[in-house]
């Protein structure tokens, strides 16, 4: 059994407050943008070749009174699933990592993921050492269990088993000088912190 990606997402956004979002190429960002068309706590990292929870890691370790939401699909999550070991290294607090799975490349038309049938991400994060893992087929188990998984304080690894969407993959409508500029503003404004140079 799996989760629809829209209504899960939805259910996400519904309890979403003040947590920065940075979110992954393909469904993942533009699900999150057709549900919020949020222009400023959200980096929508598109072309991010699995690495939007380690730039969501940055800002977390540079914000530590801010929760930071990161999303990944298992996509990404294969090129690169040294990313857990990284982020078990940095055990941040205020970082948690929801992983989109559906079992292909959703920004390249939904191309299959090879022997991803034989694959256990909670497992995988388990033996990386992530104390806090999580993973979810239906929607009602993760509304049972989400006051646990993410609002509760530490460093987590959740697995959104998911449909595919099956249909084109949109995006943010804003280019990425924008999403840097409105979300670093944001940023500076919500925490105090320079991150952009004023020039005199």
């Amino acid at each position: 059994m799996t989760m629809n990606l829209h209504d899960t997402f939805a259910y996400m956004v519904s309890r979403w407050t003040d947590e920065l979002v940075v979110t992954s190429a393909g469904h993942s960002s533009g699900t999150w943008w057709d549900l919020t068309h949020d222009r400023d706590k959200v980096f929508y990292l598109t072309a991010s070749m699995s690495l939007s929870s380690m730039f969501a890691s940055g800002i977390a370790v540079g914000n530590p009174g801010v929760n930071v939401w990161a999303m990944s699909g298992d996509g990404a999550f294969v090129m690169n699933p040294g990313m857990l070991f990284v982020e078990r290294k940095m055990n941040l607090p205020n970082l948690t990592h929801f992983m989109v799975s559906n079992r292909c490349y959703g920004s390249t038309e939904e191309v299959d993921i090879a022997f991803s049938e034989h694959a256990d991400y909670a497992t995988l994060a388990r033996g990386a050492g992530i104390d806090r893992v999580y993973s979810f087929n239906s929607l009602e188990e993760f509304k049972d269990q989400f006051d646990e998984a993410v609002i509760a304080e530490g460093h987590t690894f959740i697995v959104l088993n998911v449909e595919r969407v099956g249909k084109e993959v949109r995006t943010a409508s804003m280019d990425g000088p924008e999403v840097k500029f409105r979300f670093g503003r944001y940023v500076e404004e919500r925490t105090g912190q320079t991150i952009f140079n004023v020039l005199p």
